[in-house]
C-alpha cells in the first residue's frame, strides 16, 4: 500500500492522474521543469518539485532528479503516465531499489515487450497471430535481404526498441531495402540507443486496432474491448474510436482478439494496464504488432464506453488489490470518439506552433469530455509535444457521436496559436470517415491529394 504518489509527467495526463489520486484519497506530488513552473499540473498537486531545466533530458527524463523528489517529499509511489520514463525498465527497477512503487508492469515485462523482436517471438509461442517476418532482430543487411525474399515484398523495416513511429521504413522492392535498412538503423540508434532492426511483411491497407487490457497480481486478466486508431499520419494517431467501425469487426472477431490479447498478457507475465496492438486486414485476419506497457493517450474513449476508470484501476492494482471486475462484467455501451487538439499548422506540414493562448473556450455538455492542462494566458513551451487538449465525445450511436464531435470542434476556440481544429473538423465531414471506410493509409492519401 502507498499513500503519496509522485506523477513523473506533465500536461493533461499529469492532471488526469492527480484527479484520480484525489478520488482515492492519495496525496500527490507534481514534478516540473523550469519551463513548466506555471503549468496546471504543477499548480493543482498537493506538492510540486522543480527537477531541472526545460529540456526533457535534464528534467522529466532525469531519473535521479525524479527519485530525489520522492525522497524529498516522502512519495512512496511513482505514476509515469505515458512517454518520458513510462516504458523504461531501468527506471522501474531503480524505483524498486529505492523502495518506491512503480505504477506499471514489472521491469522484466517492460524489457520483454519493449523489444519488438522478442515480443513477437513470445507472442508466437503463446499462439497469438503474428505478422510474417524475422524471428527476432536481423544480424545484418544480408540476412534482411534473405528474409525479405522469403516473406515477399513489400516489407517493413522496424526498430526492435522502437515506438512513436520512429525507426520505421518501408521497402517495396529489393532495390529500396538497402537504404531503408541503413536509415532505419541510424534513426533507431539516435532515438533509442539501439540500432537493432527486425523485418515484417507489409500488410496492404490494414486497420490499426488495439485491445485495452488490465491484469492484477492475483492472476486475473480482463480486456475492455477495442479502439480503432487507424486515422494517423506518419504512424502518429490523430483520431480514435471505440468500438471500431471497421466493416469486418463483429462480436466474434472482437472476442477472438480479446482472448488473444489476454493470452499475450499471460505469456508476458504482465500486471497493470496495457494495450495490445493489432493490424487487421480486409478479410478480418488480425496480427500482433506490439504491446504498449503503459496508459495510452486514447484511454478516455474506452473509459466512456465501458464505464471503467483505467487510471484508478492502475493505482488499485499497484496497491496489490484484485481487479474489481471480471470479463463478464464488461459491457460496451454506445460509441466514443477522441480528437487530439494540437498547437500546430496542418497547412505547413503540421509545424508545431508554441506560444501564448490569448483566449480559450472549450465545449461542454452531456457526453463531452475535455482532458487538458491549458488555460487562457498559458504559454505552450517549445520543448515538449504540442497537445492542447483531448476532446472526447460519447453517444448512443456512432452517427450521433460524429455529430456531437462536429459541433464540439466548431465551438472549440483557441486564440494566439495555430491549431488543427479546422483540420479535424474537415476529417469529421469526410465521406469515407463517415462511412467507417478508412485504414492506416487514409490520412496520408488525403494529404497527398492536397
Amino acid at each position: 500500500m502507498f499513500s503519496k504518489v509522485l506523477i513523473a509527467n506533465r500536461g493533461e495526463i499529469a492532471v488526469r492522474i492527480i484527479r484520480a489520486c484525489r478520488e482515492m484519497g492519495l496525496a500527490t506530488v507534481a514534478v516540473c521543469s523550469e519551463a513548466d513552473r506555471s503549468a496546471l499540473h504543477a499548480q493543482i498537486a498537493d506538492e510540486c518539485v522543480c527537477i531541472g531545466p526545460a529540456p526533457s533530458k535534464d528534467s522529466y527524463l532525469n531519473m535521479s532528479a525524479v527519485l530525489a523528489a520522492c525522497e524529498q517529499t516522502g512519495a512512496d509511489a511513482v505514476h509515469p503516465g505515458f512517454g518520458f520514463l513510462s516504458e523504461n525498465a531501468y527506471f522501474a527497477r531503480l524505483c524498486a531499489t529505492c523502495g518506491v512503487k512503480f505504477v506499471g508492469p514489472s521491469p522484466e515485462a517492460i524489457e520483454l515487450l519493449g523489444n519488438k523482436a522478442r515480443a513477437k517471438s513470445t507472442m508466437r509461442q503463446a499462439g497469438v497471430p503474428v505478422i510474417p517476418g524475422s524471428q527476432g532482430a536481423v544480424a545484418d543487411l544480408e540476412e534482411a535481404r534473405q528474409i525479405a525474399q522469403e516473406i515477399g515484398f513489400p516489407v517493413m523495416v522496424k526498430a526492435s526498441a522502437g515506438g512513436g513511429g520512429r525507426g520505421i521504413r518501408v521497402a517495396r522492392t529489393p532495390e529500396e531495402l538497402d537504404n531503408a535498412f541503413s536509415t532505419a538503423s541510424q534513426e533507431a540508434l539516435a532515438c533509442f540507443g539501439n540500432g537493432d532492426l527486425y523485418l515484417e511483411k507489409l500488410l496492404v491497407n490494414p486497420r490499426h486496432i488495439e485491445i485495452q487490457v488490465l491484469a492484477d497480481e492475483h492472476g486475473h486478466v480482463i480486456h475492455l474491448g477495442e479502439r480503432d486508431c487507424s486515422v494517423q499520419r506518419r504512424n502518429q494517431k490523430l483520431i480514435e474510436e471505440c468500438p471500431s467501425p471497421a466493416p469486418v469487426m463483429n462480436e466474434d472477431l472482437r472476442q477472438r482478439m480479446g482472448e488473444a490479447a489476454k493470452r499475450a498478457v499471460e505469456a508476458a507475465g504482465y500486471c497493470n494496464a496495457g494495450t495490445v496492438e493489432f493490424l487487421v486486414d480486409q478479410d478480418g485476419n488480425f496480427y500482433f504488432m506490439e504491446m504498449n506497457t503503459r496508459i495510452q493517450v486514447e484511454h478516455p474513449i474506452t473509459e466512456l464506453v465501458t464505464g471503467v476508470d483505467i487510471v484508478k484501476s492502475q493505482l488499485a492494482v499497484a496497491q496489490g488489490k484484485p481487479l474489481a471486475l471480471r470479463q463478464e462484467d464488461i459491457h460496451m455501451l454506445g460509441h466514443a470518439i477522441e480528437c487530439r487538439i494540437n498547437a500546430e499548422n496542418p497547412a505547413q506540414g503540421f509545424r508545431p506552433c508554441p506560444g501564448t493562448i490569448k483566449a480559450l473556450y472549450m465545449p461542454g455538455g452531456p457526453g463531452v469530455r475535455i482532458d487538458s492542462a491549458v488555460y487562457a494566458g498559458y504559454t505552450i513551451p517549445p520543448w515538449y509535444d504540442s497537445m492542447i487538449a483531448k476532446l472526447i465525445v460519447h453517444a448512443p450511436t456512432r452517427r450521433e457521436a460524429i455529430m456531437k464531435m462536429r459541433w464540439a470542434l466548431a465551438e472549440f476556440l483557441v486564440e494566439g496559436v495555430d491549431t488543427n481544429i479546422d483540420f479535424q473538423l474537415s476529417l469529421l465531414h469526410n465521406p469515407d470517415f463517415e462511412a467507417g471506410q478508412y485504414d492506416i493509409g487514409f490520412l496520408d492519401r488525403l494529404m497527398e491529394q492536397g
